[in-house]
């Protein structure tokens, strides 16, 4: 028998069980994040005139995530604000090594405009910061809106040092529990990830550490907590690593080319 309006309405209702979904905290932390990046970089943009408009869009964020979840917002704005100086500083840091290392970057300026691996990493910065401040659901929000726009999946629990260079960057991906030193740098496709994924392991170390100055080549695959990539080390591409290797290592998949004969 078909349902008429009324019975569908009821049916919907019925099963709309999860009440802590409100989409005004995607979408505002959306307009947050690229302000928030606007008034760090860009020269047009006053940082005195805009940092108290800044305020009241986190504030209006704040009142939304409060509202559904249990947390001490009381100084998070504050705290926020005073590392604003220092993660500029490390982001700074990041644009000119990517400019000194990429023959293909002309200037700085062009690495903070149209580098989607600096566009993450910008984030990534930002939304860790907040995490760190135990910030409910908007750091990841934060996260999920960069890997949208640059295809690059940056856990903000993740520990990034600096400099950090992700190179091309589509379909990287970086665990929470991931720790990457300074003077790293990583092509598109690699993978930080995990050995098993199993709710029970939430609070365990389940994601690689990389030492200083290594560098990960394309669609490398590197998994585990106890995975430890030594210094110095060259990870080539598309090798899968499971286990840790010492420093000044290079790693790297042998592939193997058979030519099949022609037939007349």
């Amino acid at each position: 028998m078909l349902l008429d309006k009324k019975n569908i309405i009821e049916e919907i209702r019925n099963h709309k069980i999860n009440h802590k979904l409100d989409f005004r905290l995607k979408t505002h932390t959306e307009s947050f994040t690229e302000e928030l990046f606007h008034v760090l970089f860009d020269a047009n943009v006053s940082v005195s005139d805009h940092l108290d408009q800044l305020e009241i869009r986190f504030d209006e964020i704040k009142k939304i995530a409060h509202k559904h979840y249990d947390f001490d917002c009381s100084n998070i704005w504050q705290n926020f604000l005073k590392g604003l100086p220092e993660i500029l500083r490390l982001l700074n840091q990041d644009a000119h090594c990517i400019c000194k290392n990429d023959p293909a970057a002309n200037n700085v300026e062009e690495v903070f405009m149209g580098y989607p691996g600096f566009f993450a990493i910008a984030v990534y910065r930002l939304s860790n910061l907040l995490f760190t401040l135990q910030m409910p659901v908007v750091p990841r929000l934060m996260s999920e809106y960069a890997h949208g726009k640059t295809g690059i999946d940056i856990h903000p629990g993740a520990t990034i040092g600096s400099p950090f260079f992700i190179d091309h960057g589509t379909g990287v991906v970086i665990g929470q529990t991931s720790i990457i030193k300074n003077q790293v740098k990583i092509y598109q496709g690699v993978t930080l990830g995990a050995l098993q994924v199993s709710k029970d392991m939430k609070d365990v170390k389940r994601h690689p550490t990389v030492e200083n100055n290594v560098t990960i080549y394309a669609n490398a695959t590197i998994l585990g907590g106890e995975t430890i990539v030594g210094e110095n080390t060259i990870i080539g591409g598309n090798v899968w690593l499971t286990h840790s290797v010492p420093e000044n290592s290079i790693v790297y998949h042998e592939s193997e080319v058979k030519l099949k004969a022609k037939k007349n």
